[in-house]
C-alpha cells in the first residue's frame, strides 16, 4: 500500500524523505562561511604549531650552542685560553701483560697503532710500527706499550716524538729515540695515510 507524503512536502511525484530534503535545502541554504572558517582554524593551528617548534628547538639548543667546547676540537695553546672548562678523562693505571706471547703482543699494538683518537698517530704510529714493530724485542715491545697505551691524551704522544714538548723522564727511552728518529722522516716519504696491510705477508728484510 502507498503510503501518501505529508501536505506541503514537495512535489507529488517525489518520495516523502526526498522532499523533506528539498524542503530543508530551500529554508536553509548551503553557505561556503563554515567551509572558509575551518580553512582558517586549520592554517592558524598549523602556523602556531610551527611558531611554537621552532622555539621549542631553538630553546634546546640554545645551551649547547653557547658552550664554546662544542663548537672547537683541538684548541691549541692560546694563552688567553685557561682551558678550565676542559674535562680529561682518567684511564685506568698501564699494566704490562705477562700472559701474552710476543706475537700476540706484535699483533695487538699493531692494531692499537693503527686505531687511535686522531688522525696524526694513525699515520705517524701505523707507519712507525711497520717500520720497527717486527724487529723489537720483548723489552722493546713492552716500552713502547706502556707509551702508546699509559698517556690519557694522544696529543701528548705526538708532541713528545716530534719534540714539541718534553717527555716525561718515564718514556725517556731508546723507544722514543726511535720515534722522534722516525718522526723527523728524513728521507721525505709522502706520508698521508696507514699502510696497507700487505706487507705482514710479505717476506722479512
Amino acid at each position: 500500500m502507498r503510503r501518501d507524503a505529508p501536505s506541503g512536502s514537495g512535489p507529488p511525484w517525489l518520495p516523502w524523505s526526498a522532499g523533506r530534503a528539498a524542503r530543508s535545502s530551500r529554508k536553509c541554504p548551503r553557505s561556503r562561511f563554515p567551509v572558509q572558517v575551518g580553512k582558517m582554524a586549520v592554517a592558524t593551528v598549523f602556523s602556531t604549531s610551527s611558531r611554537m617548534l621552532a622555539l621549542s628547538r631553538h630553546s634546546l639548543l640554545s645551551p649547547l650552542l653557547s658552550v664554546k667546547s662544542f663548537r672547537r676540537f683541538y684548541r691549541g695553546d692560546s694563552p688567553t685560553d685557561s682551558q678550565k672548562d676542559m674535562i680529561e678523562i682518567p684511564l685506568p693505571p698501564w699494566q704490562e701483560r705477562t700472559d701474552e706471547s710476543i706475537e700476540t703482543k706484535r699483533a695487538r699494538l699493531l692494531y692499537e697503532s693503527r686505531k687511535r683518537g686522531m688522525l696524526e698517530n694513525c699515520i705517524l704510529l701505523s707507519l712507525f710500527a711497520k717500520e720497527h714493530l717486527q724487529h723489537m724485542t720483548e723489552k722493546q715491545l713492552n716500552l713502547y706499550d706502556r707509551l702508546i697505551n699509559e698517556p690519557s691524551n694522544d696529543w701528548d704522544i705526538y708532541y713528545w716524538a716530534t719534540e714539541a714538548k718534553p717527555a716525561p723522564e718515564i718514556f725517556e727511552n731508546e723507544v722514543m729515540a726511535l720515534l722522534r728518529d722516525f718522526a723527523k722522516n728524513k728521507n721525505k716519504e709522502q706520508r698521508l695515510r696507514a699502510p696497507d696491510l700487505e706487507y705482514l705477508f710479505e717476506k722479512p728484510r
